[in-house]
């Protein structure tokens, strides 16, 4: 059902990574915005890129980009594109590859469409409502699950943005968690839908719809979960685009550790 927009996403996503790479492999500045955050050439020229795109494909659809001023008229449309042109900003200046694009769709509240794109290696992470999660490389097409570990965990942590909170949860449950491992960005919940680890915590009320909707459906589609705080599913296109309660992201329910 959400082929063309599945389609459409991948291709915007796929088409920013040469505007990326060429401020990433130059000396760019950096701005810091009002909530702290640093943006900088790459962020502006990705998102520029993939909102043309994606309108002159679906012109109706609306629009929640980080680095564009938010229209609030988007709460009245069923369709919007959630986008981050370059998640993990702070992995672009520190030059660590641990960067992503996100591109989402949200159809009333409920994401159906996620791609993350790695633009330092080319890797495509995708998931559409109904259709699985897959990962895309060098030409190569698979589908991804994870995997059904519930002991010697790998939890996934923030390079940046570890806080006391996950640190007291992880010690809490050392028993069952046997490595934690740092990750950039959207990188942490699409390694876990390739079961390649279990367990990721964001204690925390810093991030925005942009940082999670893509991520969010290609763990679920995946076979994994990916809950706020209080065990619900994070629903989009919302007034307040902050995710308030933090949110988990696990291969099963059994390893939803707080």
């Amino acid at each position: 059902m959400w082929e063309e927009q599945l389609n459409a996403a991948i291709e915007a996503g796929i088409q920013a990574i040469d505007g990326i790479l060429e401020v990433y492999n130059s000396q760019f500045d950096v701005e810091i915005k009002e909530d702290d955050s640093p943006v900088t050439l790459a962020d502006k020229n990705a998102d520029r890129i993939i909102r043309e795109y994606l309108h002159n494909k679906f012109p109706t659809y609306a629009f929640l980009t980080e680095e564009s001023v938010d229209d609030k008229s988007r709460l009245n449309n069923d369709y919007v594109w959630i986008v981050d042109p370059v998640d993990g900003t702070k992995d672009f200046v520190a030059r660590d590859g641990g960067f992503c694009t996100n591109i989402a769709l949200a159809y009333k509240h409920e994401v159906v469409v996620g791609v993350v794109v790695v633009p330092l290696t080319g890797e495509v992470y995708y998931a559409a409502k109904g259709m699985g999660a897959f990962y895309r490389h060098n030409g190569t097409t698979k589908r991804i699950h994870v995997n059904d570990k519930t002991e010697d965990l790998i939890v996934l942590r923030s390079v940046f943005h570890s806080n006391a909170k996950e640190d007291a949860v992880i010690a809490k449950y050392s028993g069952k968690i046997a490595k934690q491992e740092k990750w950039g960005s959207a990188l942490k919940p699409c390694r876990i839908a390739h079961g390649l680890a279990e367990l990721s915590y964001r204690l925390s009320a810093g991030t925005k719809e942009w940082d999670t909707a893509a991520c969010q459906i290609i763990v679920e589609e995946a076979g994994g979960i990916f809950l706020d705080t209080n065990g619900k599913r994070i629903t989009y296109n919302r007034e307040d685009v902050y995710n308030r309660d933090g949110y988990i992201i696990c291969n099963r329910i059994e390893n939803f550790l707080l």
